[in-house]
């Protein structure tokens, strides 16, 4: 039988492309780099040289692709001197960040990951002159960080709000800031609370996503500190009546905002509702909230009458809500018909809606959500759940 056995080198150009962009660039790049000239005109393609990312999501954390000293060397010393004006992107773990960062002159590098930081590492890192005076100053617009979990929960405070003091004072041209986890339950917040001042700000800021300790935290980030922000993500914990906190003016600017908390509040009325009327100009709007309610489930009626009627220029607002009430005694309760008939009119969304009464606890709650689910948290599923994909929910 004749040998049919085909090599890369017996592929179109074509096809290659096809295979090459189902695999991880840096594997590309280590594998195939200076393998033969075919080969290196493809892997220098913009499409695997543009964006490199050094580190792998695993489960919980961020693994260091460049942890053995083989790759790294062969990276910093060979691969990206030589393709160092193509990369606009690179995602690097603490470990490794500088290592990478001094390799080659990057003059087109304008976005940055930088994963399993701590203080001391974001320290050592922007006090390199020779980075702090070129790239980070005058190139970084997009800035994505995951900051490593400290068991001392005071001193994980402190540090969280120095590497913010650290990233704004050091990076002066940000567009967009973002912080992400690789687990909710190792998330690291940022807190304004009484002792600790974070003295952040920026004039060219326009996108934030952040997770944040209280509602003054989310207050205080809208204080003017950033009066150029026009998307503004934000996940906390407890949402309570603030203190000291007076910036009550209207956002104008603000043209996105997703509001989320995996925690119940009982202060929807009083925090929620008021700082939403303060978006008069929002196009796009997420909720995703659990809240405890005294009369009422909130529903379609509820979020026409006091959110979109009062936002002329909302055209797109997804959400997850899940109002519990305690029931009592009380008669002609909505059933999930009920709930789902005040939605007939939303006619941009698909929107999924159920009830459940607990007789015995004399309690009850309502879940309401528009489809596709876009909420990170689901709360408390009981045998009436309709089902579906939660692509985002995490567990």
């Amino acid at each position: 039988m004749i040998n049919s056995c085909i090599g890369l080198n017996d592929l179109p150009d074509e096809i290659l492309m096809i295979i090459f962009k189902k695999l991880n660039n840096i594997d590309i790049l280590y594998s195939f780099y200076d393998a033969n000239q075919r080969l290196n005109k493809i892997i220098h393609d913009p499409i695997f040289t543009s964006r490199l990312t050094f580190v792998e999501w695993s489960l919980d954390n961020f693994i260091d692709l460049l942890s053995c000293k083989t790759i790294l060397n062969r990276f910093c010393f060979r691969i990206l001197p030589e393709i160092h004006n193509k990369i606009k992107w690179l995602g690097l773990e603490s470990s490794s960040m500088k290592h990478v960062l001094r390799a080659a002159h990057y003059p087109n590098l304008d976005s940055l990951g930088l994963y399993n930081i701590d203080e001391e590492s974001i320290r050592c890192l922007f006090t390199d002159e020779t980075l702090s005076s070129s790239i980070f100053k005058n190139q970084i617009t997009t800035l994505v960080i995951t900051i490593n979990k400290n068991d001392d929960y005071l001193e994980m405070l402190s540090s969280v709000v120095n590497i913010y003091d650290y990233i704004f004072s050091v990076f002066t041209h940000l567009i967009v800031v973002a912080l992400y986890e690789s687990s909710y339950k190792d998330c690291v917040r940022l807190s304004f609370n009484d002792s600790l001042h974070p003295n952040i700000r920026s004039s060219t800021l326009l996108k934030l996503n952040i997770k944040v300790q209280c509602f003054n935290d989310c207050l205080y980030l809208l204080d003017g500190r950033f009066n150029q922000l026009h998307t503004f993500y934000v996940d906390l914990v407890r949402i309570r009546i603030p203190h000291e906190v007076e910036n009550q003016g209207d956002l104008p600017n603000l043209k996105c905002f997703s509001l989320s908390s995996n925690y119940e509040t009982l202060d929807y009325d009083e925090l929620i509702l008021p700082l939403l009327n303060r978006m008069s100009n929002l196009e796009q709007l997420g909720l995703y909230l659990l809240v405890y309610v005294k009369e009422t489930f909130i529903d379609g009626n509820h979020l026409k009458k006091k959110i979109i009627n009062r936002m002329p220029r909302l055209n797109q607002f997804t959400f997850y809500i899940r109002s519990s009430m305690y029931t009592g005694n009380k008669f002609n309760l909505p059933s999930t018909e009920d709930i789902q008939r005040t939605f007939i009119d939303f006619r941009n969304n698909k929107i999924i809606s159920y009830v459940n009464y607990f007789l015995e606890a004399k309690r009850s709650q309502c879940h309401i959500y528009s489809f596709p689910p876009l909420m990170e948290y689901y709360g408390d599923i009981t045998n009436d759940f309709p089902g579906g994909l939660f692509e985002y929910v995490r567990v």
